[in-house]
């Protein structure tokens, strides 16, 4: 059935959504496994054995119970864990999501054809939103291509959630409103959000049954920026999004970083432009994951460039209706609680040491004449420069994607393994040789190469091993010794993490997110053919971790990867 489907003359972006295989639970033997292999880089001899046990009691015993409820829940559900995932990994946190959570990047057009320059901001801006808005009728009408890895199609189902999707605060809980419709589903949301100077506006991107063209854009935008900067500021009540979730829902009952007044962090996607004509998007992590964006940007970019950063059609505009305001009715409580969210998130991002670099001595393309996998290079570096830095171990977190599933999302890559801690302490220990140095190496990668196979093809354990204990909570268990025992928080488990890390792809698009721990770092990075683009953060007041340094040893190790391999050929 899914061959002759996939052989139709004209593929549509949704149309193999009820082909894709169902999400797997891998086997419980495998699990426990990898996860023993995965928290040895942290233990002494000792504290494994009692891990072991731990383990080895949690296998015969609840642990098993609880793989048989799960394989049960699995039956039911084409993705066992979607729900869960959500809920546990976002609508439950309290935190300020906006901080913690939500991810970012900045436009590469600064690059090519839109360096900065003042007086451009609402001429790019509305060249870049038509191109979004053209992104969005495509998915309308399906005709975003399927994406694949290798010959597999992969989810598509994260590229609705780019619109017309907004997080709600809850009290305990925040939900997702979700909107967006395929033409053949019927009418969706058309309108686009204005936040300028702390007002809200909208006006529709559709009129008389066509797309508003960049010169009509550029009247609606003018209009705005003219009204706003001509009257008093608004109350700036998006500066309630960048709130500890309970309190955002409270206030709403009543009545990365900049301005929290001009975003919207509860927005699936947001594009922010600044007054010299750069750009920013701003998302909201919940709905989907980075790829989804980056597909979206590098569809913006490449025509962007196909016409040199300039509207090529008609000046033409028609007489639609001007944006309109979206007054919000706020008492004096309601203005203290915005005054305190922006105290709260300027002194909270103020702590963010936030580095981006670029190393330009080589990419992609040497990389794979020396047969050494890109991520994989990038991942070992970081794991040499941490262990410099600190004289230990750094438990990591990497971003596996999971979208040959149904609904699939991410699984963890830990990527401390013990084959890349023996490969960094012979780069330390000055009397390896250069041969044992490249032996180890290449185990390195090769344990990283499988474990990230392994990931994708749904044999990852950390989202196996969240399944079982939320069946625990559910049964109304108590939580099991496993997910008590110190090996689970020091090798990263329960999201402790010092390393947080993801690959953005082989394009021009970078982004970043902050530390998952107050010790911790969030590292970033797109491989290009010539260079590698790094974005690390941590926050100032932990005295241990200094984004910058840490970012000039990556680039150092570098160096030494691609001189061990070189020298091992002359």
């Amino acid at each position: 059935m899914q061959k002759q489907v996939l052989e139709s003359s004209e593929e549509r972006t949704f149309q193999y959504q009820d082909f894709l295989p169902s999400l797997p639970v891998p086997s419980l033997d495998d699990s426990l496994s990898k996860y023993l292999d995965a928290v040895k880089p942290f233990l002494n001899q000792e504290e494994y054995q009692r891990t072991e046990n731990i383990v080895k009691k949690f296998k015969n015993g609840i642990g098993k119970e609880l793989h048989e409820k799960l394989l049960e829940r699995a039956k039911t559900r084409r993705n066992w864990l979607e729900d869960w995932w959500l809920n546990v990994a976002y609508l439950d946190l309290r935190i300020s999501t906006q901080i913690h959570c939500n991810i970012g990047g900045p436009g590469p057009f600064i690059e090519h054809c839109w360096p900065p320059k003042e007086g451009t901001q609402i001429e790019r801006a509305c060249i870049y939103t038509w191109h979004i808005l053209k992104f969005w009728h495509l998915l309308r009408t399906e005709k975003v291509p399927v994406e694949r890895s290798l010959d597999e199609v992969l989810d598509m189902s994260q590229f609705r959630m780019l619109f017309c999707t907004c997080r709600i605060p809850g009290v305990t809980r925040d939900s997702i409103s979700h909107y967006f419709k395929t033409e053949t589903e019927g009418e969706c949301p058309s309108h686009l959000i204005v936040l300028c100077r702390g007002r809200v506006f909208a006006f529709d991107a559709i009129h008389e049954g066509s797309m508003l063209t960049p010169p009509e854009i550029f009247r609606q935008l003018t209009h705005i920026q003219k009204t706003c900067h001509s009257e008093p500021d608004g109350p700036g009540v998006a500066a309630l999004t960048s709130c500890e979730r309970t309190k955002w829902a409270e206030v709403t009952r009543m009545g990365l970083t900049g301005d929290p007044t001009v975003r919207w962090g509860d927005k699936s996607y947001s594009s922010i432009f600044f007054s010299n004509g750069t750009c920013s998007a701003f998302c909201d992590h919940s709905p989907f994951d980075a790829m989804a964006l980056i597909s979206m940007s590098h569809f913006a970019e490449k025509k962007i460039l196909e016409n040199e950063g300039k509207w090529k059609g008609s000046d033409t505009v028609r007489d639609i209706p001007w944006p309109e305001e979206l007054v919000f009715t706020v008492d004096q409580k309601i203005i203290n609680e915005i005054g305190y969210a922006k105290e709260f998130y300027y002194k909270k991002v103020s702590d963010v040491q936030l580095v981006s670099y670029a190393f330009t001595s080589f990419g992609k393309t040497l990389l794979r004449k020396q047969k050494l996998h890109p991520d994989t290079f990038v991942q070992l570096a970081l794991q040499l420069a941490y262990y410099k830095r600190h004289g230990r171990p750094g438990c990591c977190y990497e971003t596996a994607m999971t979208r040959r599933f149904y609904h699939g999302r991410t699984e963890t890559v830990r990527s401390c393994t013990m084959e890349a801690v023996e490969w960094c302490k012979s780069m330390l220990d000055p009397s390896e040789s250069t041969y044992q140095r490249l032996q180890l190496m290449y185990r390195a990668f090769a344990k990283h190469n499988k474990l990230r196979r392994d990931c994708e093809s749904g044999k990852g354990f950390d989202r196996h091993l969240l399944g079982l204990l939320l069946i625990a909570q559910e049964q109304g268990l108590p939580v099991p010794e496993l997910y008590r025992d110190n090996a689970f928080t020091a090798s990263g488990g329960g999201g402790n993490f010092v390393l947080s890390t993801s690959l953005t792809g082989y394009t021009r698009f970078s982004g970043c997110a902050l530390p998952m721990v107050d010790h911790g770092y969030g590292f970033f990075y797109s491989i290009r053919d010539d260079r590698i683009l790094t974005n690390c953060c941590s926050w100032k007041s932990c005295p241990e971790t200094d984004a910058e340094v840490l970012c000039r040893t990556v680039f150092q190790c570098f160096q030494d990867m691609i001189q061990l391999t070189i020298a091992a050929q002359l």
